[in-house]
């Protein structure tokens, strides 16, 4: 367990200034507060009802409150035995197209990719129609492990027209990053979300536990003439994104 102090000392602090909000809610404002600075993290252990009452001079019934609330929220998980768990989640918009990186930046966490894949390929009848293009057309398949604060939260697979690229080792992290510097400039997305049990190759890129679902997300990148620039399917971890339609 990490050192609690420096949450109790910012919470006491907190809470000690008057204010017309009820405590319960200014306290899960404050642990929510640590989650997005990056202080609290995925997995991190609170300290129990008991250690929070005593130290900050409330009711057990505040704090309980509080963390039911932070619970309902998707913010921490509870477990009997176990004490109450951080639940870092990522919130990712489906209608931004800034990219999964940029937007992971913009929300004060570190993005990192390891690639699995980065070649040109004949594409399927599918891919074809989703980039309207001809059945076997030369595209780019770009699969990659993404992560979040050195977490690994999802599998992504990408096709991009083969014209677009000019050289794939020139893209880093994010791929949105290389298509800026090259003027190419998505502006809408469609979207689909779906859900799955991990696979058995999903298990083994990521460390995730068997009863945890997979959140399949298909998406499509359009520009501003609505040709299409990349599709895409990412295999999210469920317990560790929020998708947001806006």
């Amino acid at each position: 367990m990490k050192d609690s102090a420096p949450l109790l000392d910012k919470l006491k602090q907190h809470l000690s200034v008057k204010a017309k909000k009820p405590l319960y809610q200014r306290f899960a404002a404050v642990i929510k507060s640590e989650v997005r600075s990056g202080a609290l993290r995925q997995e991190d252990i609170l300290p129990s009802e008991r250690e929070f009452s005593q130290y900050l001079e409330i009711s057990r019934i505040t704090v309980r409150k509080a963390l039911a609330e932070l619970e309902q929220e998707g913010v921490v998980k509870r477990a009997r035995g176990y004490g109450t768990q951080i639940v870092s989640q990522m919130e990712y918009s489906l209608k931004e197209p800034k990219g999964f990186s940029q937007q992971v930046v913009l929300k004060g966490k570190t993005p990192d990719t390891v690639w699995i894949n980065k070649s040109i390929i004949r594409c399927t009848k599918e891919i074809a129609s989703w980039l309207k293009l001809k059945p076997g057309s030369e595209v780019f398949l770009l699969k990659r492990i993404r992560y979040v604060d050195e977490q690994a939260v999802s599998v992504e697979e990408s096709w991009v027209p083969a014209a677009l690229i000019a050289h794939a080792d020139d893209i880093g992290i994010s791929l949105y990053d290389y298509f800026r510097q090259h003027n190419i400039t998505p502006v809408t997305t469609q979207s689909r979300v779906s859900a799955r049990m991990p696979d058995e190759e999903m298990l083994a890129l990521i460390a995730l536990p068997e009863n945890v679902p997979v959140l399949v997300i298909s998406q499509l990148a359009l520009d501003a003439q609505n040709a299409p620039l990349e599709y895409s399917i990412s295999y999210c971890r469920s317990d560790m994104y929020t998708f947001i339609a806006g």
